[in-house]
């Protein structure tokens, strides 16, 4: 397994919208390689979700594992939610973005509709944290981040704070 290099905001190729995966694809080796390598990154990082548009792969598809143990790794290819209630409001992160949090509202209750690393269609009904984390890897995947639902201002705030951070890192 390898590590992956993680795009960082304001990185243009984060707003790329990813294409479907072929499902003829999903059992292939190199694809199941893929999959591996995004959960050693995602499990490095350290994070809970990683959408495969953050690792400058513009496909469908992305791995979760909420468990505090780190022993619930799922995948979800090409997913689609079909159902929403309620809202909830969370702290959000993301490793596209370090260091920064911010209030997010969601829905809190979600149907999604995906195929699973062993090629077949799947149909889970989340809530709280699970549901929280596929939607903000889902909106990965639609070439969008949690800062963009932030005012204009905080998100021009966290870019230059990730510019200094950068810079900082670099000196």
């Amino acid at each position: 397994m390898a590590l992956l290099p993680i795009l960082e905001f304001p990185d243009p190729r984060l707003r790329t919208k990813a294409v479907p995966v072929d499902p003829a694809r999903v059992t292939e080796p190199a694809f199941q390689t893929l999959l591996d390598d995004m959960f050693e990154t995602m499990y490095e990082a350290p994070g809970i979700g990683l959408a495969a548009s953050q690792v400058d792969v513009h496909q469908r598809f992305m791995v979760i594992d909420i468990s505090e143990e780190k022993n619930d790794p799922r995948v979800f290819i090409n997913p689609e939610i079909l159902d929403r209630a309620g809202d909830q409001v969370y702290q959000e992160g993301c490793l596209s973005v370090p260091g920064i949090y911010a209030d997010v509202t969601r829905s809190n209750e979600i149907t999604v509709r995906f195929v699973d690393r062993q090629g077949q269609a799947q149909e889970l009904r989340a809530d709280g944290l699970l549901a929280v984390c596929i939607q903000h890897e889902m909106d990965h995947l639609d070439g969008k981040l949690f800062v963009d639902y932030l005012s204009p201002l905080k998100r021009e705030m966290v870019r230059k704070k990730l510019a200094k951070q950068r810079r900082q890192a670099a000196a």
